[in-house]
């Protein structure tokens, strides 16, 4: 039996969840999360611009003396979209590493997890934390049930990810958006895979406009964070609080017992 996670400390919101049904929203809430919306996408484009235009050397943050760090982008996102909190994991003595062979992380579940693997094994690391945003969550949830990942990687802090599925992705033309609908049958399998969720954090938005809501994780720790927006978080110094809190509590945890972290019941759903 592994050692208890205890639970990252809850920073306040209500996560992304709407108002309650046949409820209307004042208008003052309409407009705040109209104008997160716009930010959240003014933030996007400019982020993914820096990273095409000059994109950061993959062992650009790769030393340090804390736990290694792996992360993984979200769909149709570069790594370099996660710069910001890239260095503020560096910046908290942690190496961090890339998987640029994910590219625009546009494959299937299964073939990106191959590659979160593959990675780990390239880089020699061992008790890693891997840090993702919205789909890499999926990714991340996967790679930690495979058998060539273990004592590779030891958890998973997930910023946004869609782990019951985005209802908004069915209605997308593109087929790697619709595998995120909650009906779809990969999604609905990785869901069933509950023992791993003991090595997984959830840090989500108060305010989603891709993820819309309930997204917690039976067993998993949830650290719901008074900010709105999907992407524009990954720039948010109170994300990177949470999330570097979350990483060192993995790989402590990990350190200690061998077997790998396990939350606490009751721990989850602050």
């Amino acid at each position: 039996m592994g050692t208890h996670l205890p639970s990252t400390r809850a920073a306040g919101g209500t996560g992304s969840a709407g108002a309650a049904p046949g409820r209307r929203l004042p208008l003052r809430e309409v407009l705040r999360r109209g104008a997160a919306w716009a930010a959240d996408y003014a933030w996007i484009v400019d982020r993914q611009a820096r990273a095409l235009l000059r994109p950061p050397a993959a062992d650009r943050w790769s030393d340090g003396p804390g736990a290694p760090v792996l992360l993984v982008p979200g769909i149709y996102e570069t790594w370099g979209v996660m710069a910001p909190l890239a260095q503020a994991l560096h910046s908290a003595g942690h190496p961090v590493h890339a998987v640029p062979s994910l590219g625009f992380n546009e494959g299937d579940l299964a073939w990106s997890a191959g590659q979160v693997a593959d990675r780990l094994a390239e880089l020699d690391l061992r008790g890693a934390v891997l840090v993702a945003h919205s789909k890499g969550g999926l990714i991340g949830k996967l790679a930690l049930t495979l058998p060539r990942t273990g004592g590779r990687a030891v958890g998973l802090v997930a910023v946004n990810t869609p782990f019951a599925g985005s209802s908004y992705a069915r209605w997308f033309p593109l087929r790697a958006v619709r595998a995120l609908s909650p009906r779809d049958p990969h999604l609905l399998a990785l869901a069933a895979q509950l023992p791993v969720n003991a090595r997984v954090v959830t840090v989500h938005s108060r305010f989603d406009p891709h993820v819309p809501g309930d997204q917690r994780l039976e067993g998993a720790v949830d650290v719901p964070l008074p900010v709105d927006g999907h992407f524009r978080v990954l720039s948010s110094p109170l994300v990177h609080r949470e999330v570097a809190h979350a990483v060192g509590t993995l790989a402590e945890a990990a350190r200690v017992s061998p077997g790998g972290p396990r939350l606490a019941e009751g721990t989850a759903g602050h």
